[in-house]
């Protein structure tokens, strides 16, 4: 066995690996915006002139069998790229007909939805000030209106979470189903539903956090903000880094990091500021938001079960 075709063969495996790699999660992300076509053409260039060197030389062995067999794998992330390509194109069209693609959610579940405040009903509130929730599949099962009466707040509470919510569409969904509220304080959990963005590009995922935040603070530039941390009972490393990612947006953005690890710890009723904070619901001070997260969470830890769906994702 001629040991220089093998150790050829064996770099020809260990650059290919990664590329049916990448070729499955860019079909997930279903977006071409993070893909360079002109990189891919370059690995699809340098792999022809390999093939040509093997033809010329008449070597006609399995190193020239791999040659070919990666040229295959990087040329399917091409037709990925245009599939990919494709679909940010008829995302962009609905956008711009005033349509908003909920992306696997064709019809928006609401949570509560008898609890839910437009704003007409806004009008009719004796209540100064609202905080509201938004989030995805496991938010949306909280009893806001239960608990914001077990407490006695002096400011509704909503929850405006719904299935499965992406950050894909979130900043969409604020703008066209929470906005009107003009809540003083706003909850979030989100990011769930986003591990193939944030395993393709955590930067993304960053960006489009980001973008939610400032559509928040332009609708009401005091607005209060917690984050809550993405459930990892499983202890999945990558769950644990998009958390770290969370947090820090959080310290950037001056927002309160609500960590759920801490949430079958939370007794909010053996506080006593927990239940005297209601008077200070103002939002002067630091404290409220964080203890209004606290009881929706530690309420959802102890009462709710969650569908802990193993995350596919590479680690």
């Amino acid at each position: 066995m001629n040991l220089a075709h093998l150790f050829e063969a064996g770099m020809l495996v260990c650059f290919g690996f990664s590329w049916p790699i990448n070729v499955v999660k860019a079909y997930k992300a279903g977006t071409a915006k993070s893909t360079s076509l002109a990189f891919i053409f370059l690995i699809i260039t340098g792999y022809i002139l390999g093939i040509s060197a093997k033809v010329i030389n008449h070597q006609f062995n399995y190193v020239l069998a791999v040659y070919i067999l990666n040229l295959v794998i990087v040329f399917s992330n091409v037709l990925v790229y245009f599939r990919n390509r494709s679909l940010d194109r008829k995302r962009e069209a609905s956008e711009e007909n005033g349509v908003i693609e909920m992306k696997e959610t064709p019809k928006v579940v609401y949570a509560h939805e008898e609890q839910i405040m437009f704003a007409e009903d806004k009008k009719s509130s004796s209540k100064a000030y609202n905080v509201t929730l938004m989030g995805g599949t496991y938010a949306k099962d909280i009893p806001v209106k239960k608990l914001a009466e077990e407490f006695d707040f002096d400011f509704d509470l909503f929850n405006k979470s719904s299935f499965a919510l992406s950050l894909r569409n979130a900043k969409e969904y604020f703008e066209k189903y929470v906005a009107k509220l003009g809540s003083d304080g706003m909850i979030l959990q989100l990011g769930r539903e986003d591990k193939d963005i944030f395993t393709a590009n955590p930067a993304e995922f960053d960006t489009m956090y980001l973008d939610l935040l400032n559509s928040i603070k332009a609708n009401n530039k005091n607005c209060r903000l917690a984050l809550v941390s993405i459930s990892n009972a499983t202890n999945n490393p990558t769950i644990t880094q998009m958390n770290n990612h969370i947090k820090a947006i959080a310290q950037s953005e001056q927002a309160t990091f609500v960590n759920l690890e801490n949430a079958k710890l939370w007794n909010p009723k053996a506080t006593q500021s927990s239940l005297d904070f209601a008077a200070g619901m103002g939002l002067k001070y630091k404290k409220p938001i964080f203890d209004v997260a606290e009881i929706l969470y530690s309420y959802a830890a102890q009462n709710i079960t969650e569908n802990h769906i193993e995350m596919n994702v590479a680690v």
